[in-house]
C-alpha cells in the first residue's frame, strides 16, 4: 500500500486504523449479513452506533448537560441561514463578525433569512488576523455574535473565545477537537465533521437547552433545531455512514489523549511548519499575522508563481499532495487535522527546507 500525505482542507485524511477497521466491517457488520449502512436507521444496531457517537463527541468535546447535541446535514453552510432562522425571532438581531470567507459567507446567508449587523470586518486587514474583543461591536438588542473559530482559506485562527455582553454562536468546523471550547459563553456551536472527525455528510451542531426553548417556532420540518432535538437526531435518515465512522475516529481521539492531546498535537506540528517558514530568510512567506496563525491550517507563499507550480509538482512526486491554496488566494495550504500523522508533518517541514534551498 502507497499512501500518500493528504494536506486537503476537507475532506480530511483518515487514521489507516479506522479506515482498515471500517473496511473489514463494510460488507458484515457485527454478523447481521449486511453492511450498516443498509440497515434501517430504526434498527437495533444502528441505534447503539448512534447513541454511541452522541456520547463519545458529547465527552470528547466536555459538554456540559445543558447542551443538546444534534447530527444534522448539508454542511456547515446550510448552518449559516439555520442559525439565524432558529434564534433570531422578529424584531431581534445578531452580529456577525467577517473574519474571512467564511465569516463573509455566514453573514451573506444570515442577512438573507433575518436582521443581522457587521460586528467587525477583517477586510482592511487583509484578513491576516482576528478580531481583539474590544473591537467587536455589540448593539443593544444584539442575540448573538457569530463567530468563525478558524478561517481555513486565510489560515487565521482565534486562541480563545472573546467574553462579550451577548452569547457567542461559534462555526468550529475547521478546528473541531483542536481546541477546548468555553462553553459558558456560547448558546450555540456548528461544524461540519469533514476536516478533523470523519467522511463528508455530516454536521454537529451543539446548542444550549435554554436557546432552544426559545428557538422560532412553526419552520419547516428539517429546518428546526427542536424538531431534531425532540427526535434524538432521527427526525429523517441520518448520514449513517459518517455517523459509524466518526464513532470509530471518536475513539481512537480518545486512545490519543482525547481533546488535551490533539489540542497539544495541534500546536505542536503546526511549529513544525511555522518554524520552517520563518527560518527561510524570506523565501516562504506567511500571510497571517504570527499571533493569529491558525493551528490547522498552514497558509504560506512563494516568491514567484512559477515555483508555486515546480513545488506542487514535485512535492506530488514526494507523496505530498493538496498542498495548493484556495483558488481566491493562490500560494499554498497545508491542512494538519486530527487524522495527519505526525511523520506527514515532518515530511513536509523536510521537503520545503531541501526545496528552499535547491531553488536558491
Amino acid at each position: 500500500m502507497n499512501r500518500v500525505r493528504n494536506f486537503c482542507a476537507g475532506p480530511c485524511t483518515l487514521p489507516v486504523e479506522v479506515l482498515a477497521e471500517t473496511r473489514d466491517e463494510l460488507l458484515d457488520y457485527d454478523g447481521s449479513g449486511m453492511s450498516l449502512i443498509e440497515m434501517s436507521h430504526r434498527s437495533p444496531e444502528y441505534d447503539a452506533v448512534h447513541g454511541d457517537a452522541l456520547e463519545r463527541l458529547r465527552s470528547a468535546l466536555e459538554v456540559p448537560a445543558e447542551f443538546d447535541v444534534l447530527f444534522l446535514q448539508g454542511g456547515a453552510l446550510l448552518q449559516f441561514a439555520m442559525v439565524p432562522m432558529n434564534l433570531l425571532p422578529p424584531g431581534s438581531t445578531a452580529g456577525y463578525v467577517r473574519s474571512g470567507a467564511w465569516g463573509k459567507a455566514a453573514h451573506a446567508d444570515a442577512e438573507r433569512a433575518a436582521s443581522t449587523y457587521l460586528a467587525w470586518d477583517g477586510t482592511d486587514a487583509g484578513f491576516t488576523r482576528m478580531p481583539e474583543p474590544s473591537e467587536i461591536e455589540v448593539r443593544p438588542g444584539t442575540r448573538y455574535v457569530h463567530l468563525t473559530s478558524n478561517e481555513t482559506i486565510e489560515g487565521i485562527q482565534l486562541r480563545s473565545l472573546p467574553d462579550l455582553a451577548v452569547p457567542l454562536v461559534v462555526d468550529i468546523s475547521s478546528d473541531f477537537l483542536t481546541q477546548p471550547v468555553d462553553w459558558h459563553q456560547v448558546d450555540l456551536v456548528y461544524g461540519g465533521v469533514q476536516k478533523n472527525l470523519g467522511p463528508a455528510g455530516l454536521t454537529v451542531v451543539v446548542i444550549r437547552r435554554s436557546a432552544l426553548d426559545d428557538s422560532v417556532a412553526g419552520l419547516p420540518s428539517y429546518l428546526g433545531y427542536a424538531g431534531h432535538a425532540k427526535a434524538g437526531s432521527l427526525l429523517n435518515t441520518p448520514p449513517m455512514f459518517s455517523v459509524y465512522v466518526m464513532g470509530k475516529m471518536l475513539r481512537w481521539i480518545e486512545d490519543r489523549g482525547g481533546l488535551a492531546g490533539m489540542a497539544e498535537r495541534a500546536a505542536r506540528r503546526s511549529g513544525v511548519l511555522y518554524d520552517v517558514i520563518d527560518g527561510s530568510d524570506g523565501f516562504y512567506t506567511g500571510p497571517a499575522r504570527p499571533h493569529a496563525r491558525s493551528r490547522t491550517n498552514v497558509v504560506f507563499r512563494l516568491p514567484s508563481p512559477d515555483l508555486d507550480g515546480r513545488f506542487l509538482a514535485e512535492a506530488r512526486d514526494a507523496g505530498l499532495v493538496n498542498l495548493k491554496g484556495h483558488r481566491s488566494v493562490g500560494g499554498m495550504r497545508a491542512s494538519i487535522y486530527n487524522a495527519m500523522p505526525d511523520e506527514g508533518v515532518d515530511e513536509l517541514a523536510g521537503f520545503m527546507r531541501n526545496f528552499a534551498q535547491g531553488a536558491g
